[in-house]
């Protein structure tokens, strides 16, 4: 899904946001947006789809060992959380005219 001019295609979710997970092995949860990969469509929830790594031993960590990291999960799969529940999402003028996000539930501008 490549834009034209080489531009960032636009998100319902950013970085920072609270969002919880509407389907999956994590349906239900809720954590706050570490990362998003906008080339995947994909994001890094905090706490969410926690997946073990293996690690060797190394200079830095000699023991090595099993370490439990966040993995991506799409952004289809998550809704912003707002005063507690999982709320649509659109964009439309602020009164500066610029797009802004709003939830759908309570029309009021989302940060």
């Amino acid at each position: 899904m490549e834009n034209k001019n080489n531009k960032q295609s636009k998100l319902h979710v950013r970085t920072g946001d609270t969002v919880m997970v509407i389907s999956g092995n994590a349906k239900g949860k809720s954590g706050v947006i570490k990362e998003v990969i906008i080339e995947k469509s994909r994001a890094i929830v905090e706490g969410v789809n926690l997946q073990t790594k293996h690690v060797k031993p190394s200079a830095n960590n000699p023991q090595g060992g099993i370490e439990k990291r966040e993995g991506s999960i799409h952004i289809s799969n998550l809704m912003v959380v707002e005063n507690g529940k999982a709320v649509r999402t659109g964009r439309k003028l602020n009164d500066k005219g610029k797009l802004q996000r709003y939830s759908k539930a309570t029309g009021k501008f989302i940060g």
